[in-house]
């Protein structure tokens, strides 16, 4: 489930958790305690040597959400790279933006939910 994540990793991943952005807290509220489908997802969650926003082990279902950091042509060329080493370990990575969870969450919700066995 962590696919030999590091203690440092798992150290990092906690601070994350308990510093969340606006629109993590606002999607966690939905994703927690298997509300969404009865699947559990993990916030924070450590796998190699990647910090996932939202973890499905289940589904094997990484849900990342993206603010303006990641529209430098840098950051999405390493959030391309994680992803396919994501795909390598077959995790399936989906993104939304910040803003379309604020605008559009019923819609981010089933769009997730589609990716759920």
């Amino acid at each position: 489930m962590f696919y030999g994540a590091s203690p440092e990793l798992f150290a990092r991943a906690k601070y994350l958790r308990f510093n969340q952005t606006p629109a993590e807290k606002l999607l966690w509220t939905y994703l927690k305690g298997n509300q969404l489908a009865g699947f559990r997802f993990k916030a924070q969650h450590p796998i190699q040597w990647f910090i996932a926003d939202f973890y499905c082990h289940e589904a094997k279902l990484v849900v990342e959400l993206d603010g303006a950091v990641h529209d430098n042509i840098d950051q999405q060329a390493y959030d391309d790279s994680r992803s396919y080493c994501l795909g390598e370990l077959n995790i399936m990575v989906i993104r939304f933006r910040n803003e379309e969870v604020f605008a559009n969450l019923e819609g981010v919700l089933t769009r997730i939910k589609q990716y759920l066995p």
